[in-house]
């Protein structure tokens, strides 16, 4: 993983007993992507007023590991693999300290506003790999 984002997790992120709940997790794993891509030099509002295209997430496969709560600071890790003509996959984990709370790869696609596939574009491409590496790549 080559990109960490740091938060604080607020009271409003748990549940009644203090424990992150569930969904929230993919709230914390897109700022963390958000974050990365931000990092990477690329404006995904640029992009989609410019080049009329969006990311989109497709896929989420996630492991809980071991609870977060109220008041912990959390790492984000992001990564990136599996990067395809339109696609790639950004592997994520949730820490605090050295232990993982949370497992995750996320698939996401490159659209049109239509809702059409398309190439990522090459400087796209290129600012992601120069951030992120290509975990996949030989």
């Amino acid at each position: 993983m080559a990109f960490t984002s740091t938060f604080r997790v607020y009271y409003e992120d748990t549940d009644m007993g203090g424990v992150v709940y569930y969904a929230n997790y993919l709230k914390f794993l897109e700022r963390g992507r958000s974050d990365a891509v931000r990092a990477a030099g690329i404006s995904q509002s640029d992009m989609k007023e410019r080049d009329g295209i969006v990311f989109v997430v497709r896929r989420v496969e996630a492991d809980y590991l071991r609870p977060a709560r109220f008041d912990d600071v959390l790492t984000i890790e992001t990564g990136l693999s599996d990067m395809k003509g339109a696609s790639f996959v950004m592997p994520q984990r949730v820490l605090r300290g050295d232990t993982v709370l949370l497992s995750a790869r996320i698939g996401v696609a490159c659209m049109t506003l239509a809702g059409r596939p398309v190439r990522i574009p090459a400087d796209i491409r290129h600012n992601f790999i120069a951030l992120l590496g290509d975990e996949t790549a030989s």
